[in-house]
């Protein structure tokens, strides 16, 4: 059997030759990250969790007509995506003051914004992925001004549809980080909603209790992280109540055609 080439390994995931051109695997790891990587530590059956809940989130955005990069979900952990060039360029969109935000500008978090705010920061862990603006992306080349306009109408595209999806189930989506990339096909170019969709990189807070359902969970030791994902994937019904995949003792995933 051909041992398959590892093209990048990230944090959470590793990225591995596809089987045609253009093509990438994306493996999702169990490993739980946390500022910059200061902070790390295995949570058994994450990676399954998140490979569900991106090819979940990925195929009902690509229905808006938001063009992403994945293709398929191949087994438990793993996806068939397309290859993109991904724009350095973190996209962060905040409903609600938290985290950086709040300590940056010393509003208490959990403070409702009058409406949806869209940061960029720079995609390089050694500089501690440093807030830039749009005039920065654009000067510097890491994408052109069309290419931003169309990011950030994504962008504002898939948080309504996002923040509806997750009312509908009693959590209120707070932030959520993007990353997206250029792909071409046809001898086209066009740009892609790339990477994953998950708690791993969503705020997500019970409407009732504000209880955390993502990884704050792990970041400020409130334990609960798996527990946490799983209950925000049996909301979307990613779950059912049976025997899991994951320890073998909970509830299994659900399979979607």
């Amino acid at each position: 059997m051909n041992k398959r080439r590892k093209v990048y390994e990230g944090k959470a995931k590793i990225l591995y030759e596809g089987p045609e051109t253009g093509t990438l695997i994306q493996y999702f790891k169990d490993d739980a990250t946390a500022f910059n990587n200061e902070k790390h530590d295995l949570i058994e059956g994450k990676g399954i969790l998140n490979n569900r809940f991106s090819e979940f989130f990925m195929t009902r955005i690509a229905a808006l007509g938001v063009p992403t990069h994945f293709i398929r979900r191949l087994n438990m952990r793993e996806q068939l995506v397309r290859k993109v060039e991904i724009v350095p360029v973190e996209v962060i969109v905040r409903n609600v003051v938290a985290g950086s935000m709040s300590r940056r500008l010393g509003i208490d978090e959990g403070t409702p914004l009058p409406r949806s705010i869209v940061e960029f920061s720079y995609k390089d862990d050694a500089l501690g992925d440093p807030l830039v603006s749009d005039e920065h992306i654009t000067a510097l080349g890491w994408a052109t001004p069309p290419e931003l306009d169309e990011i950030v109408n994504m962008t504002l595209r898939i948080n309504d549809f996002l923040m509806g999806l997750f009312a509908g189930i009693g959590i209120r989506l707070i932030d959520f980080k993007l990353e997206f990339g250029r792909h071409i096909e046809d001898g086209m170019m066009r740009i892609l909603l790339a990477d994953e969709i998950s708690p791993d990189n969503c705020r997500l807070w019970d409407f009732e209790t504000g209880e955390k359902l993502d990884k704050d969970r792990f970041r400020h030791d409130l334990g609960g992280t798996k527990e946490a994902y799983q209950e925000v994937a049996r909301r979307l019904g990613l779950l059912q109540e049976a025997s899991e995949p994951l320890n073998h003792t909970g509830p299994v995933l659900v399979s979607e055609n």
